[in-house]
């Protein structure tokens, strides 16, 4: 097995692949990935060749170790079919329902939420603790006719090395129909979204017998139909108690990979990815703007961590990156979480069908309406789990992004060099300068810098995209800091 890294180190030739052979553990799953490229192929393309520099490793996929491998294979596919059956079960999930009848309505599907979430916290020896925050929601002038309380579910498994570093995971578990104020009609949400939800709750049972060196999050929140409120609430806490949340992932419609015309992409899962963040100051957004930062976003260099720990065939999945926010006319939880200034991005299904989201179950010239469980498919729902788990895990068993990254631009040289803030945290090993061509979707090469604060390399700022990354001692790595000028 190639030694764990985020991404494996392998010496520049131009005869040796990128990619494991054949015999590698990305042969071990029935499914076909891409064709890897050699390096051949990466520098046919004149654009993608070029700056023709040799300087660092080209580097691969981090696959997992034994630890997370073991992880992944617990996610069961049985067992998100019974939350996800459980959920539907309850007649409508709509935020304004009844919280007070026990089989029907939001109230009885958030206790009950609330009370798996404690049966796996029971394992936890300590480690893990389930609350339901919650606030009374006034009347918004639109999908909030009469106040309402909106209640999440959050079971916290405290970190063991750096508890005070989170990673989040959601999936919301209100539902609607086709008037999105109509609270009495059936929204079972089996996609919209008790996949959610299911996945959410299968990682929270799995990892709560594990020690994350970080504290991990599992969420299900509610108001997301009638305007993200509970997921605002949640982001909103965190940051008036000055949490630092390093991550959030919002897992909305990932349920079924079966399009409106029958076209069927079981094996994917998209992530999308904001670019300049909103929240940045008009100064910083012309820095950005100026210095081509604009695809490397912290949402976006997050997208990046995801393919290179969760793209494998112990996932079976292919993962690609959207650069926007969210599809057109939609939103979703990740949404607060960006707009508290954290980090955060999105997993849906690659193939939606409008029939079966946002509508009464009905049938209608022959066709069938609502978002029934008929329609959800429980083995690719346990394959975006295996997605989620991977980033997870890899997340909070690295180290910390780099913090205050800075590259100098106050002279004109062609070496470049960079500072950042030095880290004493006990999972640091050292810090890699990360390195691809402009146009380049992904990062490409690695310097390895050991443990220090600053690094001079000898390829031009002006022709490359850079960024810093830490490494832990057991190889995992972290999502890469874009430098700024400083």
């Amino acid at each position: 097995m190639l030694p764990i890294s985020l991404f494996t180190l392998i010496p520049l030739t131009l005869t040796s692949p990128i990619y494991p052979a054949p015999t590698s553990p990305y042969a071990l799953h029935p499914r076909q990935l891409p064709s890897f490229p050699t390096y051949d192929d990466i520098f046919s393309c004149p654009a993608a060749s070029w700056p023709p520099a040799s300087i660092g490793d080209l580097l691969t996929p981090q696959l997992p170790d034994q630890e997370l491998q073991d992880l992944l294979t617990e996610i069961d596919p049985a067992r998100i079919a019974a939350i996800i059956a459980k959920l539907a079960s309850f007649g409508t999930r709509h935020t304004l329902s009844s919280q007070t009848d026990p089989v029907r309505g939001v109230g009885a599907a958030r206790d009950w939420i609330a009370e798996q979430m404690r049966s796996f916290a029971a394992t936890s020896e300590g480690q893990m603790e389930v609350t339901v925050p919650s606030y009374i929601q006034p009347v918004d002038g639109d999908r909030i006719p009469f106040a309402v309380r909106i209640s999440d579910v959050v079971a916290t498994l405290r970190g063991s090395v750096d508890p005070g570093r989170y990673y989040v995971v959601s999936g919301h578990y209100d539902t609607r129909c086709s008037d999105p104020n109509d609270f009495e009609c059936d929204a079972p949400g089996a996609d919209d979204d008790a996949s959610g939800v299911a996945v959410s709750m299968e990682l929270a049972r799995i990892m709560a017998t594990r020690r994350p060196a970080a504290t991990i999050v599992f969420a299900a929140v509610a108001g997301e139909e009638q305007g993200l409120y509970g997921s605002q609430y949640l982001a909103q806490s965190y940051k008036n108690a000055s949490v630092n949340v390093q991550g959030m992932f919002t897992n909305d419609i990932i349920g079924s990979s079966t399009a409106d015309d029958g076209t069927k992409d079981p094996y994917t899962i998209r992530i999308f990815a904001q670019g300049s963040p909103t929240t940045e100051s008009a100064a910083m957004a012309r820095v950005r703007a100026t210095i081509g930062g604009e695809n490397d976003s912290a949402a976006r260099e997050l997208a990046r961590f995801v393919v290179g720990v969760a793209e494998n065939n112990y996932t079976q999945m292919n993962i690609p990156v959207v650069y926007r926010l969210d599809r057109f006319l939609r939103g979703g939880d990740h949404r607060p979480f960006l707009e508290a200034g954290y980090t955060a991005c999105r997993f849906t299904e690659p193939n939606e069908d409008f029939a079966h989201q946002h509508q009464n179950s009905r049938v209608e010239n022959g066709k069938q309406y609502g978002d029934l469980i008929d329609f959800v498919d429980f083995e690719y729902i346990a394959r975006v789990g295996k997605v989620n788990g991977a980033a997870l895990w890899s997340l909070a068993n690295a180290p910390a992004s780099p913090r205050n990254v800075t590259i100098n631009t106050t002279l004109l040289s062609n070496d470049s060099q960079f500072k950042w803030l030095a880290s004493n945290e006990t999972l640091l090993a050292g810090y890699e300068v990360l390195w691809r061509a402009t146009g380049a979707p992904f990062w490409t090469h690695a310097i390895p810098l050991g443990k220090v604060d600053t690094a001079t390399i000898n390829l031009s700022k002006d022709n490359v995209i850079f960024g810093i990354r830490a490494v832990g001692k057991n190889g995992y790595g972290s999502p890469a800091s874009f430098p700024f000028p400083g």
